[in-house]
């Protein structure tokens, strides 16, 4: 059986300098993302396309949702299995191709730090990468490639890297 979840969001520009989209130039790109509940996005577009770099632009958001969902997934794998997660991090990396007007995603690749309580655990915490990838609902979602490539190290490892 098919269980639906739906989401709604509101986007509000408020980029009209006073003269409203009369020209390219004339315009802001900033607006809001809200939903019922979390605070505001402060979104514009990406810096290359006349945006507002102290802003969220839809790409990075992209990308942070692949990464949120293969995070979340991962840990409750991880919590289901007996992986005993410490710290994570992953620093993303998506990649865009513009033609002309438009472009596409071509790929993003989670580069994730993990740390793990135990030597013991790291090997089954690295193979729970791929699980957590066929889980994540974002990924499944999107035209092009996401990849991992994962860091495991454990807390009784000495010289194990920092997970800020």
């Amino acid at each position: 059986m098919t269980k639906l979840h739906e989401y709604e969001t509101v986007v509000s520009w408020t980029g009209n300098r006073g003269t409203g989209t009369s020209g390219y130039r004339e315009y802001g790109r900033e607006h809001e993302v809200t939903a019922e509940g979390p605070a505001a996005i402060a979104g514009s577009s990406d810096p290359a396309f006349r945006g507002d770099p102290a802003r969220w632009n839809p790409e990075q958001l992209l990308v942070a949702a692949l990464a949120q969902c293969h995070m979340l997934s991962y840990l409750a794998l991880c919590a289901r299995h007996g992986v005993v997660v410490t710290g994570y991090v992953d620093r993303a990396h998506g990649t865009m191709a513009q033609q002309g007007d438009g472009g596409h995603f071509t790929s993003v690749v989670l580069r994730p730090v993990v740390r793990v309580a135990s030597a013991a655990m790291v090997e089954k915490a690295t193979a729970l990468h791929h699980d957590a990838h066929a889980s994540c609902f974002i990924a499944s979602s999107v035209n092009f490639p996401v990849t991992h490539e994962p860091t495991v190290t454990a807390d009784d490892a000495a010289g194990s890297p920092e997970v800020d």
